[in-house]
């Protein structure tokens, strides 16, 4: 989808859809107030009909409007006026967009920024916008017969400023909008993809592809046989149950500074896990394809970076492999070595990611990095604590955490704050070896956060469990790209160039 910036008198302009936003009892926002005394009143006399209520998300399309240049008007729900919020606009532009979706209108004009919703400014308003209708515009196609899939009706879509003093901003704001929605877009498709299709190899084809494109970025692909000579022996560990061999993926992006400390992302990348020997039951295993999401996130936080030319430097690294039952696979009461030295009892297999997101954590150490977040699908504790709302986040750090959690409240990406305290540290403890990797039921997802902080000590570090924000199960099953928003948004603020909150 196109998206370009428009101003000036909207009863004049010539476009196939003018969409307008509504409030309950029949109030219009400033955008439809002018229409309206273009065409003496004709939009208030159809709401007091009763036809539209202004209930969040209901639509009612409009023809031939006097005194009106476009060609249909498309009236959008926003709900109550004094709730209209960002969530509540991202749900209006969701509904106004599966309404174009329907419509051979080709384009339309978007008035849904005005006014502004609570704790927005129009910078923010224009850009949640745009990646809501990208994110609205995404169709997972790859391995479906196109012919049987809905048209894709709307390609372009223009915003609508009430001042050309506002166009710079605006043009930003669709810049920044369209890099947070082609990277959450490719961490969706990644994620969407069947285990048999992205496997470890084909993850580290997609770094090679993703360098190619940019000239900023290159690749390094690790196999095997170079992990094994570095001690990565909790990786390799997980993925000897597997015919798929295990790659590390680094990726360098070189926008800033030479000398400038860069900013590392750790992506879990867990093409398809079934629990290993600890095998998990039937039921949902499909969904086990997504546990690579924490990978796919770092392609697209990384594809963001690359398109925005951001001046940062930004490394992803994705430890990539399978977990599967196998007369070599890892069995409960095996010790492995890490990276780091530290041994590893291994009580359950089901807790693979920790054991290839150590690696890689030692592996960063290397880059001196300015700081290291790890995103990982890791544990269902998370998803029981924070259900599919927030994604975890663990740090002991606390400017670190004010940081993360205010880029996801700005990316409208949220994540919540859980504890990290020695006082769990001791539920990992194992009579066999320098720990185990698992601490037992009670506090799953802070153990395990515990567990990756052993391997974090010489950086600043935030572990970001995405287990339940990462995909969507029953009619909407699908990847959601999170946390790329998040993340881009805190490039975005550290590279200085998203416009303060205001």
């Amino acid at each position: 989808m196109e998206f370009k910036i428009k101003t000036g008198d909207l009863a004049k302009q010539k476009t196939p859809c003018l969409v307008l936003g509504v409030f309950e009892k029949h109030r219009l926002g400033a955008p439809a107030e002018a229409v309206d005394k273009a065409c003496d009143g004709q939009l208030t006399a159809l709401l007091k009909k009763g036809d539209m209520s202004g209930e969040n998300g209901r639509t009612l399309l409009l023809y031939g409007l006097p005194g009106v240049a476009a060609e249909r008007v498309l009236l959008v729900g926003c709900g109550k006026r004094k709730e209209f919020d960002r969530a509540a606009q991202r749900k209006a532009v969701t509904a106004a967009v599966n309404a174009l979706a329907q419509l051979n209108a080709g384009e339309a004009l978007c008035t849904l920024a005005e006014p502004l919703p609570r704790e927005a400014d129009r910078y923010l308003a224009l850009r949640d916008i745009v990646v809501a209708a990208a994110a609205r515009d995404y169709r997972y196609s790859r391995t479906k017969d196109t012919d049987k899939l809905p048209k894709v009706t709307l390609k372009r879509l223009a915003l609508w400023v009430e001042k050309k003093a506002q166009q710079a901003e605006a043009e930003q704001a669709i810049a920044h909008g369209r890099a947070i929605g082609d990277g959450v877009a490719l961490a969706r498709e990644l994620g969407n993809l069947p285990g048999n299709i992205c496997t470890p190899s084909y993850l580290a084809e997609q770094a090679e592809t993703l360098a190619a494109d940019h000239p900023k970025l290159t690749t390094e692909i690790l196999d095997e046989a170079a992990m094994a000579e570095l001690g990565m022996g909790a990786l390799l560990s997980v993925s000897r149950g597997s015919r798929q061999p295990a790659k590390l993926i680094v990726m360098h992006y070189r926008g800033g500074a030479e000398d400038a400390k860069p900013v590392v992302l750790v992506g879990k990348g867990l093409t398809f896990d079934a629990g290993g020997i600890s095998l998990k039951p039937a039921a949902q295993m499909d969904e086990m394809k997504y546990d690579m999401c924490g990978g796919a996130s770092v392609f697209g936080a990384l594809q963001a970076a690359c398109a925005l030319g951001l001046p940062i430097n930004l490394i992803g690294v994705v430890p990539a492999s399978e977990n599967l039952p196998d007369g070599a696979a890892n069995k409960p009461g095996d010790i492995v070595t890490s990276m780091s030295g530290q041994t590893i009892e291994i009580l359950n297999t089901d807790a693979e990611g920790r054991l290839i997101l150590c690696d890689a954590l030692t592996y960063s150490k290397r880059f001196d990095p300015e700081l290291v977040i790890d995103l990982a699908t890791l544990t269902g504790a998370c998803v029981i604590a924070l259900g599919a709302h927030a994604s975890g986040l663990f740090t002991a750090d606390d400017a670190l955490a004010e940081e993360i959690l205010g880029a996801g409240d700005r990316a409208g990406d949220r994540a919540w704050r859980m504890p990290l305290w020695d006082d769990y540290q001791p539920q990992l403890d194992s009579n066999f070896a320098d720990m185990a990797n698992v601490g037992g039921r009670e506090g799953g997802a802070i153990t395990a956060a515990c567990f990756l902080s052993r391997f974090t000590k010489d950086y600043r570090w935030a572990h970001i469990d995405i287990a339940g924000t990462a995909w969507l199960g029953g009619k909407e099953k699908g990847g959601t790209g999170r946390p790329v928003a998040l993340l881009t948004e805190l490039l975005l603020t550290r590279a200085g160039v998203a416009p303060k909150a205001g």
